[in-house]
């Protein structure tokens, strides 16, 4: 699913609630991470949850690749968010990315708790630090 898509269908929310549902929903329908990738490398600094992540560009195409799982069910949800804010983007094209704002647009900082707030933020930061060596 793409950011879009995703954006479309959360803006249309009529309530946290189903928002919260649909985020859920979206955590189910990531693939989950094979085990040999959940490696201590792979793992987000300053996650509450566990979170593994995999950032990889396409030089043939220099489109990013990420990858990632959590052992939350909420968690995965905002991770499958983020991963489709930056799937597909050229390097240039993510580090203008402002994932903070987008999900502020959606209405979900303001129901986030402060730990969650900040495992989003050490996501987000990990991606454009790592993406930042291919800019």
């Amino acid at each position: 699913m793409t950011y879009q898509e995703i954006y479309t269908k959360l803006e249309k929310s009529p309530s946290w609630q189903h928002s919260y549902r649909e985020i859920m929903l979206l955590g189910k329908q990531l693939p989950a991470l094979p085990e040999p990738l959940k490696t201590e490398q792979a793992r987000v600094k300053g996650c509450e949850s566990t979170v593994w992540l995999h950032i990889d560009l396409d030089e043939q195409q220099q489109h990013l690749l990420l990858v990632g799982d959590s052992d939350t069910r909420i968690v995965k949800g905002l991770l499958s968010i983020v991963l489709a804010l930056y799937n597909g983007k050229t390097p240039m094209q993510a580090l203008e990315i402002n994932a903070y704002k987008e999900f502020e647009k959606l209405g979900l900082i303001k129901h986030l708790s402060p730990s969650r707030g900040n495992g989003i933020k050490a996501i987000v930061d990990t991606i454009q630090q790592q993406v930042s060596q291919w800019a």
